[in-house]
């Protein structure tokens, strides 16, 4: 998962910056805390081949998706409210809601996510936080949260000191884990890791499983177009989008492949998560897991502030807009949103005291954090298609340039209804049961308004999603799906 790490030059006024330094702040943006654990994550899906197919089929749909934010960017300037603004434009006001929400929601699991990952990497020093889902591990990262929140409601921001010393503590040892390892491959572990058909199914299979962790680290890809207005030309901005992500991209499909010419495919699928720290101390000896885990902790807490201000922008935004309720829109003294601040805290702390009745807690905070950001990429990649296709925003003149983000919109909308097939029905289901109630909050919004509430597609849409919900309750309940 990324990490919001923008810095801005006093009085908010945008530092023009080189393609290097763009390149770099697009790289920052997109690695986070996920990459930490993506050894076990792909050691319990696949093997080598399986790995370089997925690397390929999330690196093509990512960066397709990164270019759709681009282009939406630059050829609709105006609607400049956050991702959920492309589905409202292009699909109606309840789509739009629906992502906005989506969005929200995913960026609270997120959030639970990174409490549950420290706690979990404490575990290997302190049996009492298990993975990251005892009392004790709950009790704490409850804790952390509130902390955060009145540090945050007092005024408290994301300083450009903190995402430079964040930056550092994240970057460095996942290159000094790639070398270490990469110095220790051994190529005849490698083959033998090649092809695992053995309990992980058909080559297919494999691949699909991997689908929701990369992805995961690959979500706050649409913020690197913001960071056009920091350019000091315009074409810098495709530019270091193109080399950040494929930066990115070698780092991640790096960190898999060095496991697995270090350590057999059962074995790396056997470590504790964060599975990084794991392997790295059995390569070097257990000052590697304080190495790592140090690391991972200072990491994980600076890109925490930074995602719970995003958290809060994301509920805060719409309700400017009218798309939220106008309580979300209510500021504090200090000029935070604390309404938004308000429910995004205590949204976390219920999914925190989740993870008490959960079976893997890391892993179903990940990937529900994937499927709630499902809705949102596909919407935004969807409006991006229906523009090319109806020639909105393009001149006779434009017919390359069209073309061009034809592919890439097509692209990006079929990779997003791919990952919807690659998440499961499960977590689509459970996603009805967060936009179903939801819909309580559109219908306050529009009754302020003085607007009906639904149109006829947006009834029939709200009918579907409640339909959703009632199966999703029943399969809990009856223990068709299991958490």
């Amino acid at each position: 998962m990324a990490d919001a790490d923008v810095t801005t030059a006093q009085g908010g006024t945008a530092a023009k910056v080189s393609r290097p330094v763009l390149t770099a702040m697009v790289i920052g943006s997109m690695v986070g805390a996920g990459v930490f654990s993506l050894p076990a994550r792909f050691g319990t899906a696949t093997g080598v081949a399986g790995a370089l197919i997925a690397w390929t089929i999330a690196g093509t749909g990512m960066l397709m998706l990164a270019f759709c934010f681009q282009t939406l960017a630059i050829r609709k300037p105006e609607l400049d409210s956050g991702v959920f603004i492309y589905a409202k434009a292009g699909f109606g006001d309840y789509a739009g809601f629906n992502s906005a929400v989506g969005f929200w929601a995913s960026t609270m699991a997120g959030n639970a996510f990174y409490w549950v990952f420290i706690t979990a990497t404490l575990g290997a020093f302190f049996p009492d936080f298990g993975d990251g889902d005892t009392l004790l591990a709950v009790a704490l990262s409850t804790a952390g949260v509130w902390i955060f929140h009145f540090l945050i409601a007092r005024g408290v921001r994301d300083a450009a000191v903190i995402n430079r010393i964040v930056t550092i503590f994240k970057i460095l040892p996942i290159l000094v884990f790639i070398v270490v390892l990469g110095v220790n491959f051994d190529a005849g572990t490698f083959r033998d890791n090649f092809f695992a058909y053995d309990d992980l199914g058909s080559m297919s299979e494999q691949v699909k499983n991997t689908m929701l962790i990369t992805t995961f680290v690959f979500i706050g890809i649409e913020g690197a177009s913001v960071y056009s207005r920091y350019a000091q030309r315009r074409e810098h901005v495709g530019q270091a989008t193109v080399l950040g992500f494929l930066s990115v991209l070698a780092i991640f499909s790096l960190v898999t492949m060095v496991s697995y010419g270090a350590f057999g495919q059962a074995e790396i699928a056997g470590t504790r998560q964060p599975s990084m720290v794991g392997l790295f101390e059995q390569t070097v000896g257990p000052w590697g897991e304080w190495f790592i885990s140090a690391g991972v902790i200072v990491s994980v807490l600076g890109a925490y502030l930074a995602w719970t201000l995003m958290a809060a922008e994301v509920a805060f935004i719409p309700a400017r807009s009218n798309d939220m309720p106008r309580f979300f829109a209510r500021e504090n003294a200090a000029g935070t949103p604390i309404t938004a601040l308000i429910a995004t805290t205590v949204g976390v702390t219920v999914l925190l005291a989740v993870t008490l009745f959960v079976e893997d807690s890391l892993n179903f905070m990940l990937d529900l954090t994937t499927s709630l950001a499902l809705v949102p990429y596909l919407l935004a990649a969807a409006y991006a298609l229906k523009l090319t296709l109806s020639g909105e925003t393009y001149e006779a003149q434009d017919s390359s340039a069209r073309r061009k983000h034809l592919v890439f919109a097509a692209v990006a909308s079929a990779y997003a209804i791919f990952l919807f097939f690659a998440a499961g029905l499960e977590f689509l289901l459970l996603s009805c049961l967060l936009y179903a109630p939801a819909a309580v909050l559109f219908v306050i919004a529009r009754r302020e308004r003085g607007l009906s509430v639904f149109t006829r597609a947006e009834l029939a849409l709200f009918v579907v999603i409640v339909i959703g919900a009632v199966i999703a309750l029943y399969q809990l309940l009856t223990g068709g799906i299991i958490v």
